[in-house]
């Protein structure tokens, strides 16, 4: 199944992933084709094992196909050296995790200036806090802030690289609903204001009406791509 809009940011063309386990192949991944449009959400929804994170992985060029191509604008992203994947990952892309993985001896804004260090074009620091609404929080500790002020920490470490793409790997898994909708509002909103193309994988379908476009995945390939013309805000979604 093939999405042939134009204006991709990236595009997967029969995309297969296999992991080598031992004496055993395990296909994570089985003719895999879809495109990522340019300032869009994009949701991808499916179970555990369904392959949402080994495409993620892809195309955050942490990992390499086993057979098709990954295109990143006109360049074939599946065909880089290990240097300019280096640079992919250091200047185009910012990863967010379920779990925060702050480094616990740093401020909010001393976890945040560490992902500027190797950066092209940095946003300013105090200026990414204070897009994910953490200015006057910028000076504690992890340990200091709640599971969702922590999270918003690591949305506005990875946006302070300028990332033209963000991937999202249950932002929301280890949140309360309260919690987890205002999360879902920041990346909506970063979205809207900054214009940012992101891609966030979950395991919840409630999450699924708040994405320009959804992607259901189930045993390593693609089942479903839907739009929806007028997503949903996510303080109304519930789960």
């Amino acid at each position: 199944m093939i999405d042939n809009s134009n204006h991709a940011l990236l595009r997967l063309e029969n995309v297969d992933k296999t992991f080598q386990m031992g004496e055993v192949a395990v296909e994570a991944l089985h003719d895999v084709s879809f495109r990522i449009r340019q300032g869009e959400m994009l949701v991808m929804v499916g179970p555990s094992g369904s392959g949402k994170s080994t495409i993620l992985n892809i195309v955050g060029g942490l990992d390499m196909v086993t057979a098709g191509r990954v295109w990143f604008r006109d360049r074939e992203l599946s065909s880089f050296s290990p240097a300019e994947l280096t640079r992919y990952r250091r200047d185009t892309v910012g990863f967010i995790f379920q779990f925060y993985n702050l480094v616990p001896n740093l401020t909010a804004r001393e976890n945040v200036m560490v992902s500027t260090e190797l950066s092209r074009d940095p946003m300013d620091v105090t200026e990414a806090l204070r897009l994910v609404a953490l200015e006057d929080r910028m000076d504690h500790f992890p340990a200091q802030l709640s599971g969702g002020e922590q999270q918003r920490v690591a949305i506005a470490r990875a946006l302070a690289k300028n990332p033209e793409l963000l991937l999202c790997d249950e932002p929301t898994g280890s949140l309360d609903f309260t919690t987890g909708k205002r999360v879902l509002r920041m990346l909506v909103d970063l979205k809207q204001q900054l214009g940012k193309t992101i891609v966030l994988i979950t395991h919840n379908n409630a999450i699924a009406p708040v994405a320009d476009r959804v992607i259901r995945l189930r045993s390593g390939q693609v089942v479903e791509v839907h739009a929806n013309p007028q997503p949903v805000p996510p303080e109304e979604i519930t789960w």
